[in-house]
């Protein structure tokens, strides 16, 4: 069911940040691409607060409908690959990446990502956990990487916090199928 009227995006980003306000435009995009390419543009040209804003409905409206974002993924993954990338956009990216099915020229450049932000104590835990999951889907075509997963995750785990090691857990379970 799509809105009967039009919202403005950019506006709603900027005003009012909750979770309501996140899902008013999850639900007001829906599975429409053009409003999709409108959000997309929005974080891709920021400026930096839109940008944060505007990572949170994206990954939900890719939950929701992953084929949203695969005319748009290389833009959004070269974004979490600059150094100074905001944390908000990096945690919400690599947690879409769990619900989608990587393409193969993007995975070599998705896996080192996602062992460089599991393997960098500094980043924040979801960041790290979601990159764990990113990594195990993509071992499920890959076996040869599981070892390394495997052996970074028990490697951190004692140090970690309880969110970690629960994902962590799960992970390593799913990597010995």
């Amino acid at each position: 069911m799509s809105y009967l009227y039009k919202i403005d995006i950019k506006d709603e980003l900027l005003g009012d940040y909750s979770k309501t306000q996140c899902l008013k435009i999850v639900k007001y995009i829906g599975s429409d691409a053009t409003r999709f390419d409108e959000l997309i543009s929005l974080l891709l040209k920021g400026p930096y607060r839109l940008t944060q804003r505007a990572a949170w409905p994206l990954s939900i409206c890719v939950q929701n409908s992953p084929e949203l974002i695969y005319p748009h993924l290389k833009h959004v993954i070269s974004l979490i690959s600059e150094k100074d990338a905001p944390h908000a956009v990096k945690r919400n990216v690599v947690r879409l990446l769990q619900f989608i099915k990587i393409p193969n020229s993007l995975q070599g450049l998705v896996a080192d990502l996602c062992f460089g932000f599991l393997s960098n104590k500094k980043e924040p835990v979801a960041v790290r956990v979601f990159s764990m999951t990113v990594l195990a889907n993509l071992a499920m075509n890959f076996p040869e990487l599981k070892h390394e997963i495997t052996a970074l995750i028990e490697e951190s785990m004692p140090f970690e916090s309880a969110s970690f090691i629960a994902r962590g857990r799960k992970v390593l379970k799913a990597l010995k199928k």
